[in-house]
């Protein structure tokens, strides 16, 4: 396993990184992606130390709070203290029916990280990360609750997820002003499917030295092969019951195709090649692979030892290239006498 230093942080985090959305049996959505139970989840979590994954997210949101138990009983139960698996997690979703139990406000960040702690069993949180932004409350109530959280030395490093070019300009000039904790990364959905970070999240991020996560890199395991054309799976999953990261059949089945061709030559799996792919990428620092079985982790796991040649990485960036949305493709055009 390769490791890289995590943003402007100090820590150094694998390049692959466990997910934990299939822990637990929640409700509603959950019932659909979550459902391992704490002895399956222990697999999962063996089989990621033995690869040399040392980082692991979770949510307070997954599964009603079970996930985050589920981690929490499964890192005692490994003896996996926070030099050998580091915990990331979250809060901005709904974890209640009351009026403030939800969103970015000083009173729920708080009382949520209090929660995750018990349930992690963990007396501080290594990256706390804002789930989304919140519309209804100012970003320096949010961003002076977790500058104080890092203070009490309940949360070592705080993270985004989400956030658009303009919201990281944002953050980055509320913390620097206020000399408050940074912004040490930025979660986001990057796949060969969907290629939106690259015009603008992506290269800001880079200038503020947050690192990049990417969640969903098979784009909801769309880019694994598992899926027909019409949109129906020949194999469970959560996309049976709905289209979630959403995508258009018409712009990734030729990038699917293109997948078990390069996988076939390179005797592999149209996963490990499309995680393969993010892996190559600048942008990128780690990837999110979460799984429901040990064999499906294990192998998207071995990703991570292959590198991909030059000539293939040229194929895979052809078939996946997607529109170029505007100013960009005009400053492209002007910048053809700057080369």
């Amino acid at each position: 396993m390769n490791y890289v230093t995590f943003g402007r942080s100090g820590l150094r985090v694998s390049r692959l990184t466990l997910g934990t959305m299939t822990f637990g049996s929640g409700d509603g959505i959950w019932a659909s992606i979550a459902g391992l139970s704490r002895d399956q989840a222990s697999r999962l979590v063996s089989i990621a130390v033995e690869h040399g994954v040392n980082l692991i997210d979770t949510a307070d949101a997954y599964s009603q709070g079970q996930s985050e138990q589920v981690v929490g009983q499964v890192l005692t139960d490994l003896g996996l203290d926070e030099t050998r698996m580091l915990v990331a997690t979250k809060v901005r979703l709904r974890t209640g029916p009351g009026p403030n139990e939800v969103g970015l406000g000083r009173s729920h960040i708080m009382r949520t990280v209090e929660t995750s702690l018990k349930r992690l069993g963990r007396d501080h949180i290594d990256l706390m990360q804002l789930h989304d932004r919140d519309p209804h409350t100012p970003l320096e109530e949010t961003l002076r609750a977790l500058d104080d959280l890092v203070t009490q030395g309940k949360v070592r490093h705080i993270g985004v997820c989400n956030f658009s070019a303009s919201d990281l300009e944002q953050v980055n000039a509320i913390t620097a002003q206020a000399h408050w904790a940074r912004v040490t990364s930025n979660q986001v959905h990057y796949s060969l499917a969907a290629r939106d970070i690259e015009h603008e999240v992506a290269p800001v991020a880079r200038r503020h030295r947050m690192a990049l996560m990417v969640w969903s890199p098979l784009s909801g395991g769309y880019l694994s092969g598992k899926y027909t054309r019409d949109g129906g799976a020949i194999a469970k999953g959560r996309r049976t019951n709905m289209n979630f990261p959403p995508i258009d059949p018409r712009t990734a089945d030729p990038i699917v195709d293109e997948l078990r061709l390069v996988a076939a030559e390179l005797s592999s799996t149209p996963a490990q090649i499309a995680l393969a792919w993010l892996l190559g990428r600048d942008e990128v620092d780690t990837v999110i692979v979460g799984a429901s079985s040990d064999a499906q982790l294990a192998s998207n796991l071995q990703a991570g030892e292959l590198q991909l040649p030059p000539e293939i990485r040229d194929r895979l960036d052809k078939v996946s290239q997607a529109i170029v949305p505007y100013p960009h493709w005009m400053q492209h055009f002007h910048d053809r006498d700057r080369v």
